[in-house]
This record gives C-alpha cells, structure tokens and sequence, in this order.
C-alpha cells in the first residue's frame, strides 16, 4: 500500500474509532430502565452504569496521553479498542449489577487511552495546517454521527433484541477496528531518548482526577453533604496538590507545566472545559424534556436527535473551512457567538405545551455553532505543541473537556431541579420544562464567557493555520494526501 493511501485509510480508522467512542456515551442511557429491571437494581443506583464510565474516563486521560507519547500511540490506539471490544462483551453477558458496573469501568479506561492516542496520531500524521484542519474535521464529524447513531441505536436495538445488544453492538465494530489498524496506521517509531513514566505523578493525578469526577457526579445524586462525597473532596484536593508537588520536582513530568506558556494550549484547554460545561450537558436536558415532559419513546427520542446531530456535523465541516481561511482564533469567536443565539432560542421550545417543531430552530443554529467550535477547539489545542508531546497535551485538553461536563452536569441538574420538589403529574411536567428553560439560558451565558476566553488566543498562533496552498480541500484529496510526522 502507498503512503498516500496508508495515510486516507488511516483517517478513515481514526473517524470510526471516533464513531465508536461517541457512539458509546449515549448508546446505554435509553437501556438503563430495562437493564435495571432485568438485573435487579432500583433506579436510583441505575446511574451508576453511567458514573463508572464517566469518573474512570475522566480519571485515567492524563494517563493515557502519557502512555500514548511513551509506549507508542498505535499500540495504544489498538490497545484502547481491545478494552472496548472485552469490557463490551463482558456487559452484554454481565447477570449482576456489579458485573455491568464492572464492565462500563473498564470501558471507561478504554475511552480515556483512545482519545488521547486517536488525536495525537491525527496530529502527528498530518501537518499543522489546512491538512491537519481537515483531519480534525472529518474526525469530529465522525463523532457527530456517533452520537447520533447511539441514541438511534439504543433506542432500536432496546426495542428489538433487549438491552444487551447495546454492548455486543461494540464488539465487532472495536475489534474490527483494531486489527485494521494494525495493517494500516504506520508503526510506532523507535524510542529515541529514553523518558520516564513518572509513576508517583500518574498514580497521584489519576487517583485525584478520579475521586473529583466521582464527586463531581454523584453530588447530585447522592447529596452534597454525604460523607462519602465530602471524603472524595478532600482526598482528591490532597492528591492533585501532592501531584502539582510531585510535577514541580520532576526532572521527566507526566505533565510538564511549561506546556502551559503554549498560550494556544492553554486557551484551548479552558475553551473545552467551557465547551462541555455548556453546549456538553444540553442533550441530557434535551432528553428529559423529551422523555419526562412529552412522554417520547426510546426510538423517538433518538429520531428527535438526529437534527442537532446533523446540525453538529455540519458545523465541523464548516468550522475546518473558517479555521484555515479566517484563523483559529475569529472561527472560535464566530462558533460561540452562533452558539449562543442558538442556545437562546432552543429555550423558547422548553415550555410542556411546545411541540418538537419550536425546538428545531434553536436545535439547528446551536447544532452549527457546536460543530464550528468543537472542530477549532481541538486545532487550537494542538497547535504549536512538540510531536513527542501531543499525547499529554490532548489528554489535558481531555481532562478539561470531561471535568468540564461533570461540573456543568452536577451544576445544572441542582438548579433544573429547583422548582420540581413536591409536584406531580402535569406540575411536575411544567416544573421540569421550566427548570430546563432556565438551565438552557444559562449555557447560553456559558457560551458567551466562552467567547470572552477566546479573545485570548494569540493572532499569530491562528495565523499560522493559513496557508496559501489551500483552503477547504475535499476529503478525497486528504485522502490521497501525504502528511508530516510532527507539528
């Protein structure tokens, strides 16, 4: 096989791996009733099938950038697949709570080693610019469709072969994917100067990472005074502060602090945590607007998301095509600025007495400005970052990304449920759409701080992006395009 086409059959595994990760996010939400009443676990621990993918994803992401910059980021890559694809079988088979919950957890560390190696391939497999922009692009509108296609196919596969179809639908897609990498993505290169792993930094940041995402997440289930998550708390703050202590003497840190003077990183990373927080935490309002207000099906929940999908998937394409005409910096700006008057108008279709066709206005403008800023993100994360560095400056850009939604979930869900105490029936319905309401113009605030953050990216740094060879080409050239090891 040629480079050029080792290198389009390269992108092509990345964006499906990518499908496979978004896909998993929302594929198991529409299962949890079924799968609780199956296995025998009350609704109100149902959640946890949930919170165990989340705090370990969130938990092990430095790590996983790490290990990809260090031990080599196809091995990783594959190695992330096959936890997908064993952890997936293990909870389409799992006849007790603890099995499944044991599984999605294994499934989390699986999605917090891929993310990280899936961007630092894509930003080491094509240069930074208009091919690197493209990349990205076809990447996050990879992620769009899997989106889509789990709330589609949870909802499907639910209905049609019960809830363990939800898991064995990842087996043959992960482990598929995972082989073909091998004969397609190039080989690791050799390990030149020899770097630690920093045991003691990794240990301590992901014990700390993934005791603040569990408390983050299950405060507002089990309560902000509970012991156990006040203990989370506190243990987390002393383990993230003997990890800044750690990093600070580290003669190889897993997270070296000088990446941080990369202004585009930093800018980048506060904008992904904002970005979750925000326009992140809006399809879990969206559904319980669906599913508790207006009483839609599984299957109708999942159709009524195929327009923001769209919507989304689009906005990356065109967020690619901004970024290396106008620069990183105005198309972040541009993103936000859509996405707040979006965001503002999808609040006039949370009313219990609306029909889905007052959500699509607002649906389709937020969806475009999600695209635009999700796809620009990412570019401006990577930029100006060293090759042998871009594992642990996409796993912080990760870390962000999920901390972002824990806080924005854990924020949000306390004041969507302000005015719903005591009520039932058609109040509680009002209620519900009412605190939602209020939930959706407060990311649209969000969204606008988002903007504020943006006005700090370097212009140079998103100058950098246009090149004159350039702009927008389509996916058949990037395909057949050879690309540059390194930034």
């Amino acid at each position: 096989m040629s480079d050029k086409h080792r290198l389009g059959w390269s992108l092509v595994l990345l964006a499906l791996a990518q499908t496979v990760y978004s896909l998993d996010l929302n594929i198991v939400f529409v299962a949890l009733p079924e799968i609780g009443s199956d296995l025998g676990f009350p609704g109100q621990t149902q959640q946890l099938v949930v919170s165990a993918y989340v705090v370990l994803a969130g938990g092990f992401l430095l790590l996983g950038g790490r290990a990809a910059d260090l031990l080599g980021r196809r091995r990783m890559f594959v190695l992330a697949l096959t936890l997908y694809a064993v952890s997936s079988l293990a909870g389409g088979l799992a006849n007790s709570a603890g099995v499944i919950v044991t599984a999605r957890a294994v499934q989390g560390i699986g999605g917090a080693l891929l993310l990280p190696a899936t961007l630092s391939l894509i930003n080491n497999l094509f240069e930074e610019g208009p091919r690197r922009n493209r990349a990205l692009a076809v990447w996050g509108g990879a992620g769009a469709s899997g989106l889509t296609l789990g709330a589609l196919l949870g909802g499907v596969l639910t209905e049609r072969f019960g809830w363990p179809a939800v898991f064995y639908v990842n087996v043959p897609l992960a482990g598929l994917i995972a082989l073909a990498a091998l004969y397609v993505i190039p080989r690791d290169p050799a390990r030149g100067e020899r770097r630690r792993f920093d045991l003691p930094g990794a240990l301590s940041v992901t014990a700390g990472s993934t005791l603040l995402v569990f408390g983050l997440v299950e405060g507002p289930e089990l309560g902000w005074g509970d012991p156990l998550v006040v203990a989370a708390f506190a243990v987390a703050a002393v383990f993230l502060v003997a990890f800044a202590a750690i990093e600070a003497r580290s003669a190889d840190p897993l997270m070296p602090f000088r990446l941080f003077r990369n202004r585009s990183l930093t800018v980048g990373m506060t904008v992904t945590f904002v970005y979750m927080a925000t326009f992140g935490v809006l399809p879990y309002f969206l559904t319980v607007l669906m599913q508790s207000v207006h009483g839609y099906s599984a299957l109708g929940t999942g159709l009524a998301f195929l327009v923001p999908s769209l919507a989304i998937a689009a906005g990356t394409q065109l967020g690619e095509r901004m970024t290396t005409r106008a620069g990183t910096r105005a198309t972040l700006l541009a993103g936000f600025a859509v996405g707040v008057v979006g965001t503002a108008v999808l609040a006039v279709g949370f009313d219990d007495g609306a029909g889905y066709g007052l959500l699509v206005p607002g649906l389709v403008v937020s969806g475009l400005g999600q695209g635009v800023v999700w796809t620009a993100m990412w570019i401006a994360a990577a930029t100006g970052t060293p090759a042998h560095e871009q594992g642990v400056a996409n796993g912080i850009a990760s870390t962000a990304l999920n901390i972002g939604n824990a806080i924005g979930l854990a924020v949000f869900t306390v004041i969507a449920d302000i005015g719903t105490a005591g009520k039932a029936g058609a109040a509680l319905r009002t209620a519900t759409a009412d605190g939602g309401s209020l939930v959706v113009l407060l990311t649209a605030a969000g969204m606008a701080a988002g903007l504020l953050v943006t006005f700090a990216l370097p212009r140079s740094g998103a100058a950098r992006t246009v090149l004159a060879s350039g702009t927008g080409q389509d996916a058949a050239d990037l395909v057949n395009a050879p690309g540059k090891s390194g930034s």
